[in-house]
């Protein structure tokens, strides 16, 4: 008991505000992609996008008519990725790189969802398009 009470001294009191601030704090995050997300509806149309050392190399659409599909991309000499699309789902199904983190990502299908590959600079991202909205014209005015 007597252990208790002396770590107890060392607790200031302004050290509670910091801790409870920083726990509201940690949801910030899950706040701010719930918001990005909170605007995809049915009429949305949902596709990964394959993007190799900052390039788009390929765009497929994730719906329920998607064929099972598997592709191989070669990013540099001597190595490859494997991506496999299934349906409304897709993920790096195998890849010759030493961390393996793209493959444990597994399926991703929601919009904001990633698999990464940073040796072969492969980002494999899900993302959604509003297909109900036009693309607005911006009028630029000269002065």
């Amino acid at each position: 008991m007597k252990k208790f009470k002396n770590q107890l001294e060392l607790v200031r009191p302004f050290d509670g505000i910091i801790i409870v601030l920083l726990l509201l704090g940690s949801f910030i995050p899950l706040v701010i992609f719930y918001q990005t997300t909170a605007d995809i509806d049915e009429s949305s149309t949902i596709y990964a996008e394959v993007i190799i050392d900052g390039e788009t190399v390929k765009e497929i659409e994730l719906s329920e008519n998607t064929p099972n599909e598997t592709f191989t991309f070669y990013p540099a000499e001597g190595q490859y990725n494997i991506v496999e699309v299934n349906g409304t789902m897709i993920r790096n199904k195998e890849d010759n790189s030493p961390d393996q983190i793209a493959v444990r990502t597994g399926w991703i299908n929601k919009p904001g969802e990633t698999a990464i590959c940073l040796p072969h600079k492969l980002i494999i991202e899900v993302k959604a398009t509003d297909s109900s909205n036009e693309p607005e014209n911006d009028v630029i005015l000269p002065l």
